[in-house]
């Protein structure tokens, strides 16, 4: 029982290190040193490297959100310097 349990961690380390090694070689804005280094470290630390150079490199392609006004103008609900009266 001992050795299946090994059997699919290493499995799985093998499966994930490859689908991030697709990932990293598929982006256009990586140098290919910088693909390369990558991927190495990736195969280098199995489990960390990989999750964490996925989470980084797919963090770059979210998209900023705008930042939206705050407050005042002519939708103030105070009534201050409205000239109604």
């Amino acid at each position: 029982m001992e050795f299946e349990i090994w059997y699919l961690v290493v499995g799985f380390a093998i499966l994930l290190n490859i689908v991030v090694s697709i990932f990293l070689a598929r982006r256009d804005d990586l140098e290919t040193f910088q693909k390369a280094a990558q991927i190495i470290i990736v195969w280098l630390i199995p489990f960390f490297a990989a999750i964490g150079l996925w989470l980084l490199n797919r963090s770059q392609d979210a998209p900023a959100r705008s930042a939206k006004s705050f407050g005042g103008g002519p939708q103030d609900s105070s009534g201050v310097g409205s000239s109604g009266d």
